[in-house]
């Protein structure tokens, strides 16, 4: 039996669970199964790894996908730029060869673990349909984990972006700084905060929401509920609006790709 699984923590609720499992039922895939592995400590991982020999791949969500590098034997390229995974491959791995990797991870074991950004790759394909030539800037609203997928994306497509953040930052945009002009000035606004995640619909970025015009593109990578106070305020002022769910359905998707498959890296 292959095993697969998320960490992080709180695992609250979780997508991927519910997902896997449904497309091993669906797809009459019967000698894989996934868990939950609640890991509040990074420094648990060695023994989370070694109490599940059978673990073929992991799924990384909030506080670990920064800090899981450093355990990783090789990262994709475009993880690397990001800085961030949520997506580790885990292979089998010869005595002699083990002995080598793992230059900052888990010395001395007999698998490797890579590390990939599926987010760059579902947030890419879901942004790219909607993309017009009036979208040529973008904000970013916030500055953690998943908006470092998010500002490699931009980066590739050439897109400028700036980040607005509550703290300052680098040459970040203070929220509480950001005026209509700026909101004009981007026509692709993102964001990457939890506000406005159920149970608290309520909640929203505090942006100038009266300047938004039918030019702009409103993401959200919130996907419950579908359609946030952020992107009902967008789509009120005309916006083409999306929200995160068909990002989740491609970065598992390619997760399970690259789980499956059978290139080696050096």
């Amino acid at each position: 039996m292959k095993h697969y699984g998320l960490i992080g923590y709180p695992l609250t609720h979780s997508f991927s669970k519910k997902y896997f499992t449904e497309k091993f039922e669906r797809e009459h895939i019967t000698d894989s199964v996934y868990h939950l592995f609640p890991l509040e400590d990074l420094h648990d991982l060695p023994k989370l790894l070694a109490d599940n020999p059978d673990l073929c791949g992991l799924n990384v969500t909030v506080p670990h996908k920064i800090g899981i590098l450093k355990y990783l034997d090789w990262v994709d390229e475009d993880a690397r730029g990001a800085g961030a995974v949520n997506c580790i491959r885990i292979s089998a791995e010869s005595p002699v060869m083990a002995a080598f990797s793992g230059e900052l991870g888990i010395k001395g074991h007999d698998f490797r673990l890579e590390g990939y950004n599926t987010d760059i790759y579902g947030f890419e394909m879901s942004l790219k349909p909607l993309l017009t030539d009036n979208h040529d800037k973008a904000l970013v609203l916030g500055d953690g984990g998943a908006a470092k997928a998010v500002k490699c994306v931009l980066e590739n497509l050439g897109i400028a972006y700036k980040v607005v953040t509550r703290k300052p930052h680098g040459d970040n945009i203070l929220f509480s700084d950001l005026k209509p002009h700026h909101i004009k000035q981007h026509t692709i606004i993102i964001n990457t905060t939890p506000l406005g995640t159920s149970p608290n619909v309520d909640e929203c970025p505090p942006i100038p929401y009266e300047a938004i015009t039918e030019d702009h593109l409103l993401y959200d990578l919130v996907y419950n509920p579908e359609k946030t106070l952020f992107l009902k305020k967008g789509e009120e002022q005309g916006a083409t609006i999306k929200n995160g769910y068909e990002m989740l359905l491609l970065q598992a998707e390619k997760g399970w790709e690259i789980w499956t498959s059978k290139q080696k890296h050096p």
